[in-house]
């Protein structure tokens, strides 16, 4: 999936150098220059925008006072993947507390990342709707790699960082996904 250029690497070096030195303001630069893509992932995760919303802050605290044990320089890691990590930690924790104490469901929203238009058809919302809603009650591992793989454009070795497994894994956690989206979207997808 095409992103638009959000920051590059150095300047994303720049600032957690500038934030572990004490320059709060490069925190707010790192917010804006990742919040919506943050908010977004975390959207898909949870299925809430207003969560997704609160999750995404606490993840900008967990940068801040995290700051200075990331490790610039690290290929294997870049900074879009450990700030992924750290909300897709905050997502999973979320999902676990939620199962452990259900309330009833609200009907998910729109997706805060897709702009303003015109009313859509009503096939198109409930398709969109049942994306949403399938992807919601796909188990958390398997939801993380989908989001990472489809939403955000990370690589398996990306995802297997964020998610703290194999590569292996995570082609394993996503053909599984997809295989239980394709069944439970097949009305939309043949016809």
């Amino acid at each position: 999936m095409d992103h638009p250029a959000i920051v590059g690497e150095a300047e994303e070096l720049e600032a957690m150098r500038l934030l572990v030195e004490g320059t709060d303001s490069a925190l707010n630069q790192l917010m804006e220059d990742w919040s919506p893509r943050v908010t977004a992932m975390l959207y898909r995760m949870t299925g809430n925008p207003a969560v997704a919303g609160d999750l995404a802050q606490e993840t900008f605290v967990r940068l801040y006072q995290t700051c200075r044990r990331f490790r610039p320089g690290n290929s294997s890691r870049p900074f879009s993947t450990w700030l992924f990590g750290i909300a897709a930690n905050l997502a999973k924790n979320h999902l676990r507390w939620k199962r452990r104490h259900p309330e009833s469901s609200l009907e998910f929203a729109s997706d805060p990342s897709a702009p303003d238009t015109p009313a859509s058809s009503a096939e198109s919302a409930e398709r969109a709707a049942a994306v949403r809603k399938a992807v919601s009650a796909l188990p958390i591992d398997q939801r993380e790699a989908l989001v990472l793989s489809e939403y955000e454009g990370l690589s398996h070795a990306e995802i297997a960082s964020v998610a703290g497994c194999s590569v292996k894994a995570v082609e394993r956690r996503l053909s599984h996904a997809r295989e239980l989206l394709r069944r439970e979207l097949s009305r939309y997808l043949n016809g």
